[in-house]
């Protein structure tokens, strides 16, 4: 854990000139501005001011003096940006002139959640498997490769690019648990080791920016966008998650048939409870619902099972002698969501379960997607909302969601999608045109 004066040595020592500050507005976009390392001490200190009025639902113009203060315990040096002319990064806390807390910081949002999870003793894990493209351009979505799950293909472009982002992850103390070949064309996949939560947003949010930052340098577009292509599988996020006390994993227990915990068993109901109400934050842009459709390996249906893959909820089979394995894997989030608002919204449906102790159906194990109507409504099972608005009415009615996110981001987030979906509403797809204009 780097201290400010740990910081302010390495980048005497490396001679860093340029200090890139990080931060995302409630839309998840990473923002940065740089300062030069005489202002460093000054700004570990005091943090760096600047007008907030512009960032995406933040501050508005009369109140728009906001601070960013960097925490040093994030600083890293940024590997791609060269020996010759090193630059540092830290992520920020975001906060009032008067130093609390800025009630629209989404990192801010996450250690609320964090904090009444430490409270009840809990520390939050989480490992999210962030899947995404890579194109020729960015202009449109043309794939770099027709490879497969797990495929090994000889002088593989994307193969070396997945090498050069591990290992510039590594450099960066960032684990990387496996890379490989994704389910669709050109589609690719490198997981973390698990972390606690707010650890592995900024781990996350750095991965992105990494993922991006080497594809481009290769004249390559790296995209996470949800739902690229028509016609293949979607990019999703499964995070893998637990709750530990101390060094004992919570999810555990060696009497139950499923080796689950009655914490995990309650965890698991609170987040099937309020999956509806937090999707528009896991799944937050419009093109998100075109991924959450049958027949892709994204869920659809609020259940939960073992080895059932169609669930919006897996656990994992227990192997024996690897009781910290024990987790919940949660299926629906998609990698382009606002990361620390999302891991808040999962932590506090799952405490919410624990606190009110909520009971979990058996698990469902037959394909859903395969099920008859009559089998579905027997089953009682509900689905996540079909799109973007019908998410955005579930949330408007969710005590849950506005306390998480907290009033301020929960009424600008609102706005923004509501934007989003009326601007989307109204455009004529080239879909439309190719069906309809010819013929009507």
């Amino acid at each position: 854990m780097k201290t400010a004066e740990d910081v302010l040595r390495i980048v005497k020592e490396l001679r860093i000139k340029l200090v890139q500050l990080w931060f995302a507005d409630i839309l998840g976009m990473l923002k940065c501005v740089t300062i030069m390392d005489r202002d460093l001490e000054d700004v570990l200190d005091c943090g760096k001011g600047f007008d907030g009025s512009s960032i995406t639902g933040y501050a508005e113009a009369e109140e728009s003096d906001i601070i960013a203060k960097p925490e040093p315990f994030t600083f890293q040096v940024l590997p791609w940006e060269g020996d010759d002319e090193p630059v540092g990064r830290m992520f920020c806390d975001i906060l009032l002139p008067d130093g609390s807390p800025y009630p629209g910081d989404p990192r801010y949002a996450l250690k609320r959640v964090l904090k009444e999870a430490s409270d009840m003793g809990f520390t939050y894990y989480i490992g999210p498997e962030l899947e995404y493209f890579y194109f020729l351009s960015n202009k449109y979505p043309e794939v770099i490769d027709e490879g497969g799950y797990f495929d090994l293909v000889p002088n593989d472009v994307a193969n070396k690019l997945r090498k050069e982002t591990t290992l510039v992850l590594e450099k960066m103390g960032i684990p990387v648990e496996t890379s490989h070949h994704e389910v669709a064309p050109s589609q690719h996949e490198i997981d973390l080791r698990y972390q606690e939560a707010l650890i592995m947003a900024d781990y996350a949010v750095t991965y992105r920016m990494v993922v991006k930052e080497i594809a481009q340098q290769k004249n390559i577009y790296a995209s996470f966008m949800p739902k690229p292509i028509f016609g293949v599988n979607g990019s999703g996020m499964h995070v893998h998650q637990s709750l530990f006390k101390g060094d004992k994993n919570a999810f555990f227990s060696s009497e139950d048939k499923y080796h689950l915990s009655d914490v995990a068993k309650c965890f698991i109901a609170g987040q099937l409870r309020y999956a509806r109400e937090m999707c528009v934050v896991l799944a937050q842009w419009v093109n998100s619902y075109k991924r959450l459709v049958p027949g892709y390996e994204a869920p659809v249906y609020v259940s939960w099972a073992q080895r059932n893959r169609t669930a919006l909820i897996r656990v994992p089979l227990y192997k024996p002698g690897n009781e910290n394995a024990t987790r919940a894997e949660i299926r629906c989030p998609d990698p382009a969501c606002n990361l620390y608002l999302a891991f808040a919204v999962m932590l506090k449906a799952g405490l919410e379960g624990i606190k009110k102790n909520y009971k979990i159906a058996d698990p469902v194990e037959p394909n859903i997607y395969k099920m008859e109507t009559s089998e579905l409504e027997s089953r009682k099972l509900k689905s996540l909302p079909d799109n973007l608005m019908e998410a955005i009415k579930e949330a408007e009615k969710s005590a849950l969601v506005k306390e998480t996110l907290g009033e301020h981001i929960f009424t600008r987030f609102i706005y923004n999608k509501k934007k989003e979906w009326e601007e989307s509403r109204m455009q004529v797809t080239s879909h439309e045109i190719g069906k309809y204009f010819s013929i009507l």
